[in-house]
């Protein structure tokens, strides 16, 4: 069903348990999502019916957690939003266990491959190996779809109950166009192909009890003209439930309905038995250490920005990074404990989430995160790149020093670096960059960074590069020209990138450049590596 706007959900329960300033900030959160990531406080105003200076206080906050940045008169996304989706994902391990079986058999097929899990009556991606063609499959971690439209909906569906399909029909009759499922192409009045006629009820209970005889199912253009999909679940093998659905995801110009069930079912179906021998075979989850501090900063927040930070918001968010990985299910003395809150604070926030559909709470008396967490921002930033993470944080830096910076990348035969990202600077005299132009590595400040983390014995300027972790280039380039670069690494501490400050001689003298500009540029990377560490925990970010 579609959701209600955050006030209307706060006024039916503000008498209740939970906590209003949540309930309108996560409401925010979904509004950014559904449009893409971005949004002016304006049309987030009209989004959510709430006052404009609510709006103003939700941000504010949001932005003091870094789950936004305010970029001009626009509202973004950032990066660290998914540690709540991260939360979940990892919790629910199968992304960590499975996914390099979907990637190695998109590999085999060069076909796309996805993991998709229930939620409610729609089934929402968990993992996605997609190919790179002109024309690919564009659905993200964190999409949600409804269940008729999908093969793996009719899977999931052999195992709902009564109040499950009432819920399924019910959905269906106040919303036939699938407004409430922005990833999908919405249905129009006047049919205009397959995925366009809502079909009848009938039409998915007879898929459903066909994918129940059969053991898998297809999607035959239900979501869009060309679009084809076949799908296997993946059971439990403690409990012989579904635990996921895998599915391999064409389009008709590649193979039809057909192809897909003689071609590539049977190799399908052999990768979800190595997928189900791997949850069996899987030791139990170490739990890692959880967030610590969280309800200090909070009020440190507070204490720094007044009235414009929407304290107990804050709090509410950080329930959800509790979970984690060997932290499924976590009591209300777990949630406090790995929060700091106070127990009444952490209950209140949990009682929200829960109603909010966000948490669920089992028969032993502990919570759970639910799929639908990856609404709070997942599925825009699923599909970022380095330079896209990096640009806000290169712009600020050329702000600051008042010097071009820029982003770039080694060759594949390591010979050249490309540039992905830069942000100029407002002077007569500075260096222009361009996204795409490529320069000698050797002789560059940002290549010889990169090539100084290379595993083989390295010469000695190069050893020099990596003993002090940055290159300083005086007038080796261009007369003139002096930079400084530093490395970006990915989680496994590899430099996939190198970031620079590029000046003039006459402007900053070597000792300036490392006294003045070094300092500045290693936070700056910094920033941009939580960042790319928090974006690529469960999708892989390219790096160009």
């Amino acid at each position: 069903m579609p959701a209600k706007s955050a006030v209307e959900t706060d006024t039916r329960v503000e008498a209740g348990d939970t906590v209003g300033p949540l309930l309108r900030g996560v409401g925010v959160l979904r509004r950014l999502t559904e449009a893409g990531g971005t949004l002016s406080p304006s049309a987030l105003e009209r989004a959510t019916g709430l006052a404009r200076s609510t709006v103003d206080r939700i941000t504010a906050t949001l932005a003091r957690m870094d789950y936004v940045r305010l970029d001009g008169r626009d509202v973004v996304l950032a990066p660290r939003v998914m540690e709540l989706g991260n939360a979940y994902l990892a919790a629910l391990r199968l992304p960590e266990l499975l996914g390099a079986h979907a990637d190695a058999l998109a590999d085999e097929l060069d076909e796309s491959v996805s993991l998709a899990v229930a939620d409610l009556d729609g089934i929402r991606f968990i993992h996605q190996a997609t190919r790179r063609r002109a024309m690919s499959v564009s659905f993200r971690i964190g999409d949600l779809l409804p269940a008729e439209r999908t093969a793996p909906g009719a899977l999931f569906a052999t195992e709902w109950k009564q109040p499950d399909w009432a819920r399924w029909r019910t959905r269906r009759a106040t919303d036939p166009t699938d407004a409430a499922f922005p990833a999908v192409p919405p249905r129009r009045p006047q049919a205009e192909g397959p995925a366009d006629a809502p079909l009848p009820d009938s039409a998915f209970v007879q898929r459903v009890e066909r994918a129940r005889r059969d053991g898998w199912a297809v999607d035959d253009q239900l979501i869009e003209p060309g679009l084809v999909a076949v799908s296997v679940p993946v059971r439990d093998p403690h409990t012989g439930r579904l635990a996921c659905v895998a599915s391999v995801v064409s389009h008709t110009s590649r193979h039809s309905a057909a192809d897909l069930r003689g071609g590539l079912l049977p190799r399908l179906r052999t990768a979800v038995t190595a997928m189900e021998t791997e949850l069996r075979t899987a030791p139990p989850p170490r739990p890692g250490p959880p967030p610590s501090g969280l309800a200090t900063w909070t009020t440190a927040s507070k204490h720094q920005l007044g009235r414009d930070f929407v304290e107990s918001l804050a709090r509410g968010l950080t329930v959800p990074t509790a979970f984690g990985e060997g932290r499924a299910a976590l009591s209300l003395s777990d949630v406090a404990r790995a929060t700091g809150l106070a127990r009444a604070t952490a209950r209140r926030a949990l009682l929200t989430h829960e109603h909010l559909g966000l948490v669920q709470a089992l028969p032993d008396r502990t919570f759970t995160l639910t799929p639908r967490v990856l609404d709070l921002g997942f599925p825009p930033l699923s599909r970022t790149t380095l330079p896209r993470l990096a640009e806000p944080h290169l712009r600020a830096l050329a702000t600051r020093l008042h010097e071009p910076t820029a982003l770039a990348v080694l060759t594949a035969d390591g010979k050249e670096i490309q540039y992905t990202a830069g942000a100029g600077a407002s002077r007569v005299l500075t260096v222009h960059i361009t996204v795409g132009a490529r320069l000698p590595a050797a002789q560059t400040s940002l290549g010889r960074v990169l090539l100084a983390d290379a595993g083989a014995p390295l010469p000695p300027a190069l050893a020099e590069v990596r003993a002090q972790g940055y290159a300083l280039v005086d007038e080796e380039l261009e007369s003139g020209l002096r930079s400084i670069a530093v490395p970006v690494r990915d989680r496994a501490s590899r430099a996939v990138a190198a970031l620079n400050v590029a000046t003039h001689a006459a402007r900053r003298t070597l000792e300036d450049c490392l006294h003045d500009v070094l300092p500045a540029l290693r936070e700056t990377a910094a920033h941009i590596e939580s960042d790319l560490h928090t974006a690529s925990r469960f999708t892989p970010i390219p790096t160009s």
